[in-house]
């Protein structure tokens, strides 16, 4: 049946979602100004929780980090109450950053421009010759300070990472992500204090949507990335599955390495790469890890909406943070961590493994490039349609990696936010 078309008013053209629902995605999509800009006000700024920073970051009164929820800049600081908040990181008077560091230690901030200050909750405290010069100038009797402070965050927290959100409307953080989701998380960093161990910022050439969807799918990971396929990492036939909420948001993809299985049997039948009698690795032990949880699975890459990842493959554990930068650029930031009580050998181990992963790591170094080719390759097919059919129409949670039912789930969540 044809759907009705959805009026999406401010569009720079007059659009309609396409026929097939969560199995055909638009080109336009992509690249469109004004769902770029609908897209910050009814989810960056809407009912969701952007991930923000790690409690790790923040451990000590008054130490601060500057992030992003969209594109809006936040600063997240602990207070001497031992709390955190989250305010825009924008000065009242003139617009000005007031944090112009990424992290640090401050007992207040002070925007550079004029030197209006801020406690660490994000209140404004000080307007420099608020009351003039020899009884000159100034600002008008009855100006109140409390009245004009930044735009305060809601900040909820999960086994150590930091989430806010500027809406009152949003479900707790636990329910927004979903029971079986929220176990994975628990799973992989299991409430235990977190360490730091390294940080990139990776730009992408592409709409963020597109490396959210990657993240998403179960289905290119050993087609695309050589190396899973070569060295039996994640190959489809693998046990494993695929957890999607119920609202599609979040998303939990995870495999186990099968030492039964005929190795790339079923890849070579399809001519699909997958030699692994080319390549040999000069240190094998660098594949070698250790089941910390104790249910066999090597690999595990799970997101919430709308621009969270977390990944473990065996002992490397990365978090990443996707965050647009318009319409067709992406900054994504990987912070590697550990635990606190890592032993030096697995703390070694950690940082081996940490290869796999990140701008250049030898599981994901792609990624950074296909989400481009994507928005090259559509420049002029703004009215052609990706075709999302894998595994059926549903978004539910399967026990095959072989679909994109989490794909259709991200853009069930995605509609539903935008109202289109």
């Amino acid at each position: 049946m044809q759907e009705a078309p959805i009026d999406i008013s401010g569009l720079t053209a007059p659009r309609t979602w396409p026929e097939g629902g969560l199995t055909r995605i638009p080109y336009w999509i992509y690249r469109d100004e004004a769902i770029r800009q609908r897209e910050q006000d009814r989810i960056y700024q809407g009912a969701t929780w952007n991930y923000l920073c790690l409690e790790a970051e923040l451990q000590q009164a008054g130490d601060y980090v500057s992030t992003f929820a969209g594109e809006t800049p936040v600063v997240v600081a602990r207070d001497h109450d031992g709390e955190l908040y989250a305010f825009e990181n924008r000065c009242s008077h003139r617009g000005a950053l007031i944090c112009l560091e990424n992290a640090g230690h401050a007992e207040n901030f002070s925007c550079v421009y004029h030197a209006w200050s801020y406690d660490l909750q994000g209140n404004l405290t000080g307007v420099a010759f608020e009351g003039g010069v020899s009884g000159k100038g100034g600002m008008p009797e009855g100006f109140c300070k409390e009245a004009h402070s930044p735009r305060k965050l809601r900040v909820s927290t999960v086994c150590g990472l930091v989430f806010g959100s500027f809406s009152d409307d949003v479900p707790p953080i636990e329910e927004y992500i979903g029971e079986a989701v929220l176990g994975r998380i628990q799973r992989v960093l299991r409430d235990k204090p977190l360490q730091i161990l390294g940080r990139f910022t990776q730009a992408l050439p592409n709409n963020w949507k597109l490396y959210f969807e990657n993240v998403k799918d179960s289905y290119h990971a050993s087609l695309l990335h050589l190396f899973l396929t070569t060295f039996e990492v994640n190959r489809l036939t693998q046990r494993g599955g695929l957890i999607v909420s119920d609202d599609g948001g979040s998303h939990v993809s995870y495999s186990m390495i099968d030492k039964t299985e005929e190795a790339g049997s079923e890849y070579r039948d399809q001519g699909i790469r997958s030699d692994n009698e080319q390549y040999r690795l000069n240190d094998p032990s660098f594949l070698e890890g250790t089941d910390e949880v104790g249910d066999g699975i090597t690999l595990q890459i799970l997101s919430v909406f709308p621009g969270f990842v977390l990944g473990q493959i065996w002992n490397s554990i990365v978090v990443r943070q996707v965050l647009p930068q318009g319409v067709g650029q992406t900054a994504l930031n990987w912070t590697y961590i550990g635990f606190a009580d890592d032993t030096p050998e697995m703390r070694y181990a950690r940082l081996k493994q940490c290869n796999l992963i990140g701008p250049a790591g030898l599981v994901s170094m792609e990624d950074g490039c296909v989400g481009g080719f994507v928005q090259r390759g559509t420049v002029s097919a703004q009215e052609d349609t990706a075709i999302v059919q894998m595994g059926g129409t549903s978004t539910e949670t399967q026990d095959t990696r072989a679909t994109e039912a989490s794909v259709r789930g991200f853009w069930k969540a995605y509609r539903a936010h935008m109202g289109i």
